[in-house]
C-alpha cells in the first residue's frame, strides 16, 4: 500500500525508524516552514549565566543536560551530576520545523494589539483607557486584518474564518540506497495550487506502489464483492469459457451455437462442420465403397453372362440377384451418408441404410433356410411327401415378404420422426450439420437386420456339414460369422463415438465386402479360371451313401436278410445290377426304409421294391448318367434297429464292367 501521511509525520526520522521499508513510498505533508537561520544563531549563544531576563531558561538547561547549576537560585538538587561551562545547546540541535509558524504567531498577536493600540489610542503611547480592559472581539477584530511579511518572507494574512492560507510541502520517503532512506520534496500546496514533480517521485531506484484495495481486473473478469466489504473492494473472477462480459460485475453465456468474441465482450456464431469430400475419413469412405461397387457390378456381369452355366443356377441365381442388389446400394449408401445433408439425403440415408442389409440377409435367410430344410427332409425315415416352398419363385415371395417387413419399418419411423437436417453439439464449442436420426430411427431397422443376420448364423451354422455340393453353405456360415463379428464392433463405436457417419459407412461396406468376397469371389473364379469345374457332375449328390446296421442274433436273421439282398439285385430299366459293398449286411437284423429328395429321379428312372415285411427301398437312376458309368443319380437309405447299436455300411453301384460276375461277387466287389 502506499501510505499518505499528515503535517504530524511530516519530515520526521524518528517515526520511520525501524520501519523504513514498509514506509518506503509515502507520502507526507509538511507545512512549509523554512529554518530562521538568524533564531539558531541567537538561540545557540544563550547560557545560564548571560540569560538572565528569561527566569525559566536555568530549569530548561538543567532538564536539557541533566545536571544541575550549583550555586543558581534555580538549582535542582535531583541531578547528581553538576553543570560544567563546556556544555553548549549546539550538541545535537535540530530547530523545531514549526519554529517560523511560533514566530509568525508572536508577530500576529504583537501585529495585532498594535493596531488595536493605534485604532482606539491614537497618538497615545501604551494603554489608554478604551484598552481596559482587553476587549477580546476588539483584538480579535484587529487580528483578522493583520498582515505583514513573516520570517520566511511569505506575505501572513487571515481568511474570513482566520486561518491563513495553507501552505504545504509534499515529501517522499524513498530508499536512497542500500539501506539507506530520506524523505524528498516532490511538491508543494500553496493558496489551492498544487505544484508535483512526478517524475521526482519514483526517481532513485524506487518504485510505484499502488494505494488500491483491489487492482482493476483484467480482460475476461468481473468484479465480485466481497462480502461485508466496501464497493471499492473486490475479487476478479474470470468468466466461464463460453461466457462473456455482460458488465462490470456480470458474466452471460452465450447460446448454443455461439462463442465469446476475442474480447469477450459479446457472442459470435461458431462455424458449422459437416462431412467435406476432401477430409481424410471420407476419402478412405468413398474410395472403398467405389472399388465395391465396381466389383458388384463386375461380379454382376459375370453372373448374368454365364447365368446358364451349373455353378450359377446351383445357387439360385434369383437370389443372388437380390443379395448383389443389397451389396451394390450398401455401397451407394456411403455417397449419401458423406454428402453435405439435405433433406432429401436423410430419407436416402434411412432407406439405404436399413434397406441394403435387408435385401442381402432376406435372401441368405430364404437360401439356408430351404438348404436345412432340404437335409433335415433326408433324414426322415418315411418318404410322406415333398418339401414346401421350395421353387425359385416360392424363395423370391419369401425374400420380399422380408424385404417389405424392413420397408414397413422404414415406413414407420418416416411418419413417427419425418427426416430433416438439425444441428448437433458434441460439445459447447462444437456444431455439425447432421439428420435428425434418433437412436430410435437406427436401433428399429438395425434390429431387424439383426435378426436376420441372427437366423442366417443359426441356418448357416446348422448346415455347416454337408454333402459337397451344398459346400455353398460352408460360404454362407463364414459370411454370418464375419458379418456378426462386424456388427458386434460396430454397435459401441457408433453409439460411443462422435464419428457415427464414418463409423456407418465403414461398417455397411465391409458387411457388403464380406458377402461379396466370401459368397461370389469363389464362383466367379470357378467360372473364369477353372471352367472344367463348371459342369452338372460337380453339383450332383454323391454315389456313397452311409447306413447304420443293428447287430442281430436270432436264427430269423438269414431269412430277412436273404430278402434284402434279394431286393437290392433287382434290375433297373438299362439292365445294371445295383449291388452293396458291405457283405455283413446279409448277416444283421434290419428294416430299412429310405427316402430320395426331390428332383433325384426321371420318369424312367424310378424304381420301388417292397420287402417282405411291407417296408420299401426305392432309387432313381440317370437314363444318361452324368458321371458316364453309373446307373442312378441319388439314394438314400436308412436302417432302423432294433436292439443293439448302429453299424455303418456303404452302398454303391457298380460300373458296367462288373455286370458279369454273379451274386457272389456282390461281397468283394465294389
Amino acid at each position: 500500500f502506499l501510505f499518505p501521511h499528515s503535517d504530524g509525520w511530516a519530515d520526521r526520522y524518528d517515526v520511520t525508524d525501524g520501519y523504513q521499508r514498509e514506509a518506503v513510498g509515502g507520502i507526507t505533508i509538511k507545512l512549509q516552514s523554512p529554518d530562521v537561520k538568524w533564531f539558531d544563531d541567537y538561540y545557540l549563544k544563550l547560557r545560564p549565566e548571560t540569560n538572565l531576563r528569561n527566569p525559566w531558561f536555568q530549569e530548561f538547561w538543567q532538564h536539557r543536560f541533566q545536571c544541575r547549576l550549583e550555586g543558581f537560585a534555580q538549582e535542582n538538587s535531583k541531578y547528581n551530576k553538576t553543570c560544567n561551562s563546556s556544555l553548549t545547546l549546539r550538541t545535537h540541535h535540530v530547530q523545531d520545523s514549526k519554529m517560523g509558524f511560533v514566530i509568525n504567531a508572536i508577530y500576529s498577536m504583537a501585529y495585532g494589539l498594535h493596531n488595536m493600540q493605534m485604532a482606539l489610542c491614537p497618538g497615545y503611547a501604551g494603554l489608554c483607557d478604551a484598552m481596559k480592559p482587553i476587549d477580546g472581539r476588539k483584538l480579535l477584530d484587529s487580528l483578522m486584518k493583520t498582515n505583514f511579511t513573516g520570517v520566511s518572507g511569505d506575505m501572513i494574512l487571515f481568511d474570513e474564518n482566520g486561518d491563513s492560507p495553507g501552505r504545504y510541502e509534499i515529501m517522499n520517503f524513498k530508499e536512497m540506497g542500500k539501506d539507506y532512506f530520506d524523505y524528498i520534496n516532490v511538491g508543494s500546496w500553496d493558496n489551492g495550487e498544487l505544484k508535483m514533480d512526478d517524475d521526482e517521485v519514483w526517481a532513485k531506484k524506487s518504485h510505484i506502489i499502488r494505494s488500491v484495495c483491489s487492482e482493476p481486473c483484467e480482460k475476461g473478469q468481473i468484479k465480485v464483492i466481497r462480502k461485508g466489504e466496501v464497493s471499492c473492494c473486490w475479487t476478479c473472477t474470470p468468466c466461464k469459457e463460453n461466457e462473456y462480459v455482460f458488465d462490470e460485475y456480470t458474466c452471460k453465456a452465450c447460446q448454443l451455437g455461439s462463442w465469446p468474441t476475442d474480447d469477450l465482450t459479446g457472442c459470435d456464431l461458431i462455424p458449422v462442420q459437416y462431412l467435406r469430400w476432401g477430409d481424410p475419413e471420407p476419402i478412405a469412405a468413398v474410395v472403398f465403397a467405389c472399388l465395391g461397387l465396381l466389383a458388384t457390378l463386375f461380379v454382376t456381369a459375370i453372373f448374368i453372362i454365364y447365368r446358364d452355366t451349373p455353378v450359377v443356377k446351383s445357387s439360385s441365381r434369383e437370389l443372388c440377384y437380390i443379395i448383389l442388389a443389397g451389396i451394390c446400394l450398401g455401397y451407394l449408401c456411403t455417397f449419401c451418408l458423406i454428402a453435405k445433408p439435405k433433406q432429401i439425403y436423410c430419407y436416402l440415408q434411412r432407406i439405404g441404410i436399413g434397406l441394403s442389409p435387408a435385401m442381402s440377409y432376406s435372401a441368405l435367410v430364404t437360401k439356408t433356410n430351404r438348404i436345412a430344410r432340404i437335409l433335415a427332409g433326408s433324414k426322415k425315415k418315411i418318404c410322406t411327401k415333398k418339401p414346401r416352398f421350395m421353387s425359385a419363385c416360392a424363395q423370391l415371395v419369401i425374400a420380399f415378404i422380408l424385404i417389405c417387413i424392413q420397408l414397413g419399418i422404414i415406413v414407420a419411423l418416416f411418419i413417427m420422426e419425418p427426416p430433416d437436417i438439425m444441428h448437433d453439439y458434441p460439445s459447447i464449442r462444437e456444431v455439425y450439420l447432421i439428420c435428425n436420426t434418433t437412436n430410435l430411427g437406427v436401433v428399429t431397422p438395425l434390429g431387424y437386420n439383426g435378426l436376420l443376420i441372427l437366423s442366417c448364423t443359426f441356418y448357416a451354422f446348422k448346415t455347416r456339414n454337408v454333402p459337397a455340393n451344398f459346400n455353398e453353405a460352408k460360404y454362407i456360415a463364414f459370411t454370418m460369422y464375419t458379418t456378426c463379428i462386424i456388427w458386434l464392433a460396430f454397435v459401441p463405436i457408433y453409439f460411443g463415438s462422435n464419428y457415427k457417419i464414418i463409423t456407418m459407412c465403414f461398417s455397411v461396406s465391409l458387411s457388403a465386402t464380406v458377402a461379396l468376397g466370401c459368397m461370389f469371389v469363389p464362383k466367379v473364379y470357378i467360372i473364369l479360371a477353372k471352367p472344367e469345374r463348371n459342369v452338372r457332375s460337380a453339383f450332383t449328390t454323391s454315389t456313397v451313401v452311409r447306413m447304420h446296421v443293428g447287430d442281430g442274433k436270432s436264427s430269423s436273421a438269414a431269412s430277412r436278410s436273404s430278402s434284402l439282398v434279394n431286393l437290392w439285385k433287382r434290375r433297373g430299366s438299362s439292365g445294371e445290377t445295383l449291388r452293396y459293398k458291405d457283405r455283413r449286411l446279409a448277416q444283421h437284423k434290419s428294416e430299412i426304409e429310405c427316402f430320395t429328395p426331390k428332383g433325384s429321379m426321371g420318369n424312367g428312372g424310378r424304381a420301388t421294391m417292397s420287402s417282405s415285411n411291407g417296408k420299401s427301398v426305392t432309387w432313381a437312376q440317370n437314363e444318361k448318367s452324368s458321371r458316364g458309368q453309373h446307373l442312378w443319380q441319388r439314394l438314400s437309405v436308412h436302417i432302423n434297429k432294433k436292439e443293439n447299436p448302429n453299424q455303418t455300411a456303404v452302398i454303391k453301384p457298380f460300373p458296367k464292367s462288373t455286370e458279369g460276375r454273379g451274386a457272389g461277387g456282390a461281397g468283394g466287389g465294389g
